[in-house]
């Protein structure tokens, strides 16, 4: 009978609880992704609402580690130490892996094992191919921990490529004016920089001073980017014509108005939504996320192949409704601090300074 109880496979809702200060892996001693400072972190990527300052050890990708210094300087934390995607760590009674997410550069999955139960903690993640980072991995597992950013069928985003296309139509349709696109620092500046170099535009890009640091943290990661120039002191003559971006804050902010007569536009999976896009005074929307659309968040439950789901930050109900329908079990976590693609914003750096957003 003790034999019996000491192999019995574990289910994770009694390993892994939600305390205040985020997802505790209670074998390991580790939170993942934590929204206060705590002990032990694994980070699963850089962005402001999952990669915070204060902890004392911090495990993450190289990539995710660099992005942190980046971003946060002294206040990354204490102890920094890089796992590379693949290498497996023990962590007291488990055992720890990175797997790409492909939301962004470095991000990634956390794969646990504890006695014989393997759990996935997804962070954000999207399944469109992307230049800039590693391309996301299904791993088998026994419950997956996803994020539903765009948890809702209405949301389905159009082919990159088609968006693009819709930016470079308008800038040979309005040659003499500026064109300005609100793009977040981290992820998704890069990312709309690869795909308007594939789509053929070989033309100098303009930078708002606040998304360069990343930029050149990416070139050192051996992400090309092409010519990048710097916006924010170019002649306003000079920026005729030109393809400028921005973070979104800076878009509205007085420092536009040195623009000759801009298009302002706004690369998001929000601009899907007609109302946000008059609200930020956005002339051409672009639908483009680094998060994974319903139709990727429906695909990746069946390529996981879990039996059990917990469902994160977004839209949690309709993806809680559509597995439970197909005979997964599902929950949602409600986790809270977290925030969705138009918000991972550190502050006081909106419209400047070397932060930049997120993506």
């Amino acid at each position: 009978m003790s034999a019996a109880l000491h192999t019995e496979r574990p289910h994770p809702d009694r390993w892994i609880k939600v305390l205040p200060e985020g997802l505790f892996v209670e074998p390991g001693g580790f939170f993942i992704d934590p929204v206060r400072p705590v002990d032990r972190a694994v980070v699963t990527h850089g962005h402001s609402d999952h990669a915070r300052p204060g902890n004392r050890h911090v495990l993450a990708t190289p990539a995710t580690l660099a992005i942190m210094r980046r971003r946060m300087g002294e206040a990354v934390g204490g102890s920094l130490q890089p796992l590379d995607y693949g290498e497996t760590l023990r962590i007291g009674d488990t055992s720890v892996r990175l797997a790409p997410a492909g939301h962004v550069l470095g991000s990634a999955q956390v794969v646990v094992e504890h006695r014989g139960s393997r759990v996935v903690v997804s962070g954000d993640y999207k399944r469109r191919f992307d230049r800039t980072c590693a391309p996301f991995e299904p791993v088998p597992c026994d419950v997956f921990v996803t994020e539903a950013t765009f948890g809702l069928p209405v949301f389905r985003h159009p082919p990159d490529l088609a968006e693009v296309g819709k930016l470079l139509h308008s800038l040979a349709l309005f040659p003499e004016r500026s064109h300005v696109v609100g793009t977040y620092a981290l992820g998704k500046c890069q990312r709309l920089i690869t795909l308007l170099r594939a789509a053929g535009y070989d033309r100098p890009i303009w930078l708002h001073g606040a998304l360069e640091p990343l930029c050149r943290l990416y070139a050192e990661f051996g992400v090309e980017l092409g010519e990048l120039r710097q916006a924010t002191v170019a002649a306003r003559d000079e920026l005729k014509g030109a393809l400028v971006l921005a973070p979104p804050g800076a878009v509205a902010d007085r420092w536009a108005r040195r623009l000759a007569d801009p298009v302002v536009a706004m690369a998001s999976g929000w601009m899907r939504v007609r109302q946000r896009a008059r609200q930020r005074g956005v002339e051409l929307p672009l639908v483009i996320s680094d998060h994974a659309d319903w139709d990727e968040l429906c695909r990746t439950l069946e390529d996981v192949g879990a039996p059990e789901i917990w469902v994160t930050h977004g839209r949690e109900e309709a993806l809680v409704h559509y597995a439970t329908q197909r005979g997964i079990r599902a929950r949602a976590l409600a986790l809270i601090g977290f925030e969705d693609e138009d918000s991972d914003e550190v502050p006081g750096q909106e419209a400047g300074g070397t932060g930049g957003e997120g993506a």
